[in-house]
């Protein structure tokens, strides 16, 4: 015969026993939750992302709406890829590797899941549908009046300093975008510059540097400097590293019809060899 004094002792242990072995459950439940949500999120992904009749239904609207000069893009920035297989032929090269969108009266926005491109801000809403889950925006809004293009204009440049290699406009990669921009190539410490000796400047002088190359990013770490200078004075500098794209400028200017205009890039260390420094700028009114 068990005391009874035992069995008292043994019933009181019984529910802190069970209280600890729940409390040993709980991770093994939690992962099974855990489980149980990425199951259902896997098979949930991609449903609400449009299917090819979508997509060929929105470029169709674009299609019957589009005018020449319109520029087109696609929010997020990943779809890009599927939205340039339903309407690539209507993004010219030019227009892909623009230095950005101010000189563009339409846009013509392609986005899902709510996304919005940055073209679209600071534009206004002219007309829009829904594709099946792809949302389609036209945008407008006035023109900037673009009196110079540097990129352009490169021909009428002298380009002063040592470079490795030529100092040309190219077709590059910067921030994992294409850019077409004067690219320059100095030595390791020092600076080159592209001087444009008679040019019209508006009220604003804005522009855009970046390092190209995926590879000499990824290998060569040092920044780099791009200064402008108006008539021998210093409008803006620019100090831009390996993570930090395609990167705006902008300096006031006097109006005139003809300035002289200086960009200097500089490899800021002697260990920056192939730094490609890439700008694009304008004179705007």
């Amino acid at each position: 015969m068990v005391p009874s004094a035992v069995l008292s002792d043994r019933d009181s242990q019984a529910p802190q026993r069970s209280r600890m072995a729940l409390l040993g459950a709980l991770p093994a439940l939690a992962l099974l939750m855990c489980a149980i949500w990425e199951i259902a999120a896997t098979l949930h992904a991609g449903s609400d992302v449009p299917g090819d009749a979508s997509w060929a239904a929105a470029a169709a609207a674009v299609r019957e709406r589009h005018q020449p000069g319109d520029l087109i893009v696609f929010a997020p920035l990943w779809i890009d890829p599927v939205g340039r297989m339903h309407l690539g032929n209507l993004i010219p090269i030019e227009m892909a590797a623009r230095m950005d969108d101010a000189r563009y009266q339409t846009v013509w926005e392609l986005s899902i899941r709510d996304a919005e491109a940055p073209e679209a801000r600071d534009r206004r809403v002219d007309w829009s549908t829904d594709a099946g889950g792809v949302r389609v925006r036209r945008l407008v809004r006035e023109p900037v009046r673009v009196v110079t293009d540097f990129v352009a204009a490169f021909d009428a440049a002298q380009v002063h300093g040592h470079a490795t290699g030529s100092v040309e406009v190219r077709l590059e990669e910067v921030g994992f975008e294409p850019h077409r921009c004067v690219r320059v190539e100095p030595w390791p410490g020092q600076t080159v510059r592209v001087q444009y000796p008679r040019v019209r400047l508006g009220t604003r002088l804005v522009g855009y540097v970046g390092l190209a190359d995926v590879f000499t990013r990824r290998d060569i770490r040092e920044p780099a400097d791009l200064a402008v200078l108006v008539d021998g004075r210093e409008a803006a500098r620019v100090r831009v590293g390996v993570d930090d794209g395609w990167v705006r400028f902008e300096a006031e200017t006097q109006p005139a019809e003809q300035a002289e205009v200086v960009f200097t890039a500089t490899a800021v260390s002697d260990k920056a060899r192939k730094r490609l420094v890439c700008f694009a700028a304008e004179a705007r009114e």
